[in-house]
């Protein structure tokens, strides 16, 4: 199977080599390491143009064409970086190559209207943001709890990249991908990391310039006889009278202007609209401002829309 993705990947290499070929060079970047040494070779530290990441070493294959208006993605996922131990105590799932691809426009549409979406983006090596889980801490009472990535309730076993792995094999990002922004840094406070699935970049600001507009809810959480469960892991959860610290999703809300950024972390940088992934709530972009294609758009359960608020299964009052 290993070697029939192999003739795939080449194949497609030399596809890909025939579109761009006859355009502009400085829309290429090459990247090839070996398995031994890091050489790196590179025309042009641009991942707005079509690309290749060919990393040997980790297994990482991802082609990257701008063709049609569209930037097209195909990618095995396999992240181009050192990761934590997995299996791990917390996930007990191990990392194995995906056949993935993406379509997003060049050319994206703004439209200031938040739409909450389950994968935000992909990395510029391939890998998905999903900052969700699919945890849940259900209460008799009817409160429905999504937890957090990041929390001390659950061990999720996350890795220093604040990432882990989903029972598919799929490695993907819950909060900053420490090892994506050394990889990718070019020297600026602005790192590119990748991009939404709207079309617009998304960064981090390694001196912290932009701030979100979240912040913990003043009021106490509801619910009785509250409950987490999933195979091999089952305990009560004190929830009636605990006060919000950021282990579920709905402890957060936005507040205008609090912080630089929307309710989706995104702001207008140099003229045009982008996103900011923060080492602060929401870590990675909940929602997008512009035009997408999602399987699923809407409300997750029980959760609040994006910009504050409560859906009636949390129990809580509408922010105002």
């Amino acid at each position: 199977m290993e070697l029939i993705k192999d003739i795939k990947f080449l194949v497609l290499l030399a596809i890909w080599g025939l579109i761009v070929g006859c355009k502009n060079p400085t829309t290429l970047a090459l990247h090839t390491h070996g398995e031994d040494t890091h050489t790196h070779t590179q025309i042009e530290e641009n991942y707005f143009g079509s690309y290749v990441l060919n990393d040997n070493q980790y297994g990482t294959r991802t082609v990257v064409t701008i063709k049609d208006g569209h930037r097209e993605i195909i990618t095995n996922a396999l992240p181009n970086h050192e990761t934590g131990t997995f299996p791990n105590e917390g996930n007990p799932n191990t990392i194995s190559s995906q056949n993935k691809s993406y379509l997003l426009p060049v050319n994206p549409k703004f439209t200031g209207k938040a739409q909450w979406v389950r994968e935000p983006g992909v990395a510029l090596n391939g890998v998905k943001f999903e900052p969700e889980t699919a945890e849940v801490v259900i209460c008799e009472s009817g409160e429905r709890y999504r937890v957090e990535a990041k929390q001390e309730l659950i061990a999720m076993g996350l890795d220093f990249n604040n990432a882990h792995v989903q029972p598919t094999g799929a490695y993907h990002y819950h909060g900053t991908p420490t090892s994506i922004i050394e990889k990718f840094d070019t020297g600026n406070d602005l790192v590119h990391i990748g991009f939404a699935k709207d079309g617009f970049a998304m960064y981090y600001s390694k001196s912290g310039a932009y701030t979100p507009s979240y912040k913990l809810y003043d009021n106490n959480r509801e619910g009785e006889d509250c409950e987490y469960s999933r195979p091999g892991n089952q305990f009560e959860v004190e929830i009636d009278e605990s006060h919000p610290d950021g282990t579920f999703v709905s402890d957060w809300e936005y507040v205008e202007k609090l912080g630089d950024l929307d309710a989706c972390n995104g702001t207008t940088i140099n003229g045009t609209y982008a996103y900011l992934v923060t080492d602060s709530y929401p870590y990675i972009p909940r929602c997008l401002m512009g035009e997408f294609e999602e399987e699923r758009h809407g409300l997750p359960p029980g959760e609040r829309p994006p910009g504050g608020g409560r859906s009636p299964q949390d129990g809580r009052p509408k922010h105002n």
